[in-house]
């Protein structure tokens, strides 16, 4: 019997389904075979833990002597002899180079001799020459005084004469003017006396004395002139450069030798002005060059940014013990701005990047499977990083294991995993009921099969 189109079709769905069920039956079974046959991935562990962090400040810094002095000439003058070389240690005040200053050493003398007669022409002046000149106007005062007295008399002697007629009106005239004139040089001999008491004497004597002072400046002027041959170290430290040898010609303003004093060593570095702002004078802080570790403190924060780098720049200083560092240099400056108390803290290498961008670390579940949490890292000290946001107190997050695990995927400690795998062995080195280890025993009932 002839079966019809539409039983055909029929037929054919009906398997199609059957076919479809099967093979979504297998998958199922394939996938859960697969589930269970996944190796869980060993992992180290370590619980979040809160406690305390230092919030450190890095930067790279170049090192700075603590002082520095570049000696240079202030004449011209050939160098005569340098007395240090590059190396040497030198103290505060120590003679380094020598000038040739014979002409300015004989300037010199001859300064000195116009400041003795300035001297002596001064001593002159006030005891001398003051004392002569008012003696003499107050013997003209006293000689024109007596003649005054004795015009008086002989006036008034002649006008009692004329009273009585023995004695002729002329007479008597001339004798009147005879006081007049006297008693005017009286006055003119007063006035001068006044003068050189009160005006002539302060003026010789100011004179003098300005001259004084005019040589004394020229002779000091002239031994600064022959100092200035000497060319001293203002600050003691080593020699770093020497810049002219003997019969050179030395100009003003020549850098001569560079004296550096490394007794103490200065780092200067640019953090950024969010961190800048928690670093304080007077902050511990670490130098770390390769030649090895100090501990400084921080002397200076710059009171302005750099516009261009938006930072700003701070200045480390320390004790520099056998001279190991070196001006110049580079280092990696540390400074302990601040301490954070009840910090959620984990290793540093549960940390990992996500591939959303940020940071993640691994929740180690209960489920002993491990779960993604995207996390904010705050402060980073060592082996030890802060948590801002996206764990807790006592989670455990993976350690050691974590890198390109998958979300949910499966893990074990790996202490337990060595516990496991010490067990096997140990049942394995364990003889059988026969005798035999449990291997030889394995292997006798395959055979047997």
């Amino acid at each position: 019997m002839m079966k019809s189109g539409f039983e055909k079709s029929l037929l054919a769905c009906v398997l199609l389904a059957a076919l479809l069920a099967t093979g979504c039956g297998k998958a199922k079974e394939k996938e859960a075979e697969a589930e269970e046959g996944e190796a869980p991935v060993p992992v180290e562990v370590d619980a979040a833990a809160k406690g305390p962090i230092d919030l450190l400040v890095e930067g790279d810094a170049v090192l700075y002597p603590i002082n520095q002095s570049n000696l240079t000439s202030k004449i011209a003058a050939p160098v005569a002899k340098v007395l240090v070389n590059r190396g040497d240690h030198v103290k505060a005040g120590q003679l380094i180079a020598q000038l040739e200053g014979r002409d300015l050493a004989a300037a010199a003398q001859e300064s000195k001799s116009q400041y003795d007669q300035a001297q002596s022409a001064y001593q002159t002046a006030s005891r001398a020459t003051i004392v002569e000149d008012r003696t003499k106007a107050q013997a003209d005062l006293q000689s024109a005084e007596q003649a005054l007295e004795a015009a008086k008399k002989v006036y008034e002697s002649r006008v009692e004469l004329q009273k009585q007629g023995a004695l002729a009106q002329k007479l008597v005239d001339d004798a009147k003017v005879a006081m007049v004139q006297a008693q005017s040089q009286y006055d003119t001999a007063r006035q001068h006396l006044q003068t050189v008491q009160q005006v002539t004497g302060a003026e010789q004597v100011k004179a003098a004395e300005a001259q004084v002072n005019a040589a004394k400046a020229h002779y000091e002027s002239a031994n600064v002139q022959v100092s200035y041959t000497e060319i001293r170290t203002p600050i003691s430290g080593v020699v770093s450069e020497r810049q002219v040898y003997p019969g050179e010609l030395a100009q003003p303003g020549q850098p001569l030798v560079t004296i550096l004093d490394i007794s103490r060593i200065v780092a200067r570095t640019n953090v950024p002005i969010k961190q800048a702002s928690f670093v304080k004078v007077g902050k511990q802080a670490t130098i770390t060059t390769p030649d090895g570790t100090v501990t400084g403190t921080v002397t200076v924060v710059s009171p302005a940014a750099n516009a261009t780098t938006t930072t700003v720049e701070v200045w480390v200083q320390a004790d520099n013990p056998g001279e190991a560092l070196k001006p110049g240099a580079t280092a990696r400056v540390s400074i302990r701005a601040d301490l954070i108390r009840d910090a959620v803290l984990v290793p540093a290498s549960a940390i990992l990047n996500s591939d959303e961008g940020g940071e993640k670390v691994m929740i180690f579940g209960a489920d002993s499977k491990a779960r993604e949490r995207k996390v904010t890292v705050g402060i980073r000290e060592g082996n030890r990083v802060q948590i801002l946001a996206g764990l807790a107190e006592g989670e455990k997050v993976i350690t050691s294991g974590g890198l390109g695990l998958e979300n949910k995927a499966k893990v074990t400690l790996k202490a337990e995993e060595d516990d496991d795998d010490d067990d096997d062995a140990d049942d394995d080195a364990k003889p059988s009921p026969t005798g035999a280890p449990k291997a030889d025993a394995k292997k006798d009932s395959k055979d047997k099969k």
